[in-house]
């Protein structure tokens, strides 16, 4: 007879899919808003920006209890789940609506029909940044050890995203001639300088995020 696998044996093992189903979501959401152009001081920038807050702080909590390898697997796992949203989405777009639907196929297309470049560029920037914030916040932690919370959080946030904001940009909107390339450096550098202020903001919510995870995790075995 089969054991039964018995999941949610530790507090931890519940944090860790929290922390999870908290990225993916707001992951998926921000490349499915991604193609929005808004205008900022007089600058075009992606309304996509607007959850990454969220993926800020979940990705260096995960970082924090989790390692290496739990980002890495999570940020894999959710390319090929956005990758898999915009498949469903392309032959939903496809499938012509109803006389009685609410929505008309050309409205549910100018929302959801992003170019197949806004789609590479968004899995490609959301790929290479997780792997390099990753990177530089373990390089970090092994010379700062559990002190520095802020240096490794923040540190590698405002690094990885500098090569985020280029690579969606750049792909999706400068090489099919979209921007030119004054403007894909203005706008490059004006979402760049925005998410730069909201790491720094969002600081503080690392600091509690810590505070919760270690205290609820710290009554495992109890």
């Amino acid at each position: 007879m089969r054991k039964e696998i018995i999941m949610f044996t530790r507090r931890k093992d519940t944090v860790y899919i929290i922390l999870a189903g908290i990225f993916i979501t707001n992951a998926i959401v921000a490349e499915l808003t991604g193609g929005k152009l808004i205008d900022v001081f007089g600058v075009p920038m992606s309304i996509g920006i607007l959850p990454w807050p969220i993926v800020f702080v979940t990705t260096d909590l995960i970082n924090e209890y989790f390692g290496e390898k739990g980002v890495k697997r999570l940020s894999l796992i959710t390319a090929g789940l956005i990758a898999y949203t915009f498949f469903v989405l392309y032959f939903a777009i496809q499938i012509p609506s109803t006389g009685i639907s609410s929505v008309t196929s050309e409205q549910f297309k100018s929302v959801f029909g992003q170019s197949q470049l806004i789609i590479v560029g968004s899995i490609a920037a959301f790929l290479v940044s997780q792997l390099i914030d990753v990177t530089i916040f373990h390089f970090v932690k092994k010379r700062t050890g559990n002190k520095m919370i802020w240096l490794r959080s923040t540190g590698s946030t405002v690094i990885s995203q500098f090569f985020d904001s280029f690579i969606v940009l750049g792909i999706a909107f400068y090489l099919p001639g979209i921007m030119d390339f004054k403007t894909y450096i203005i706008s490059g550098l004006t979402g760049y300088s925005v998410k730069l202020v909201i790491a720094i903001l969002m600081t503080p919510m690392i600091y509690l995020g810590h505070y919760v995870i270690q205290k609820y995790i710290s009554k495992d075995g109890k």
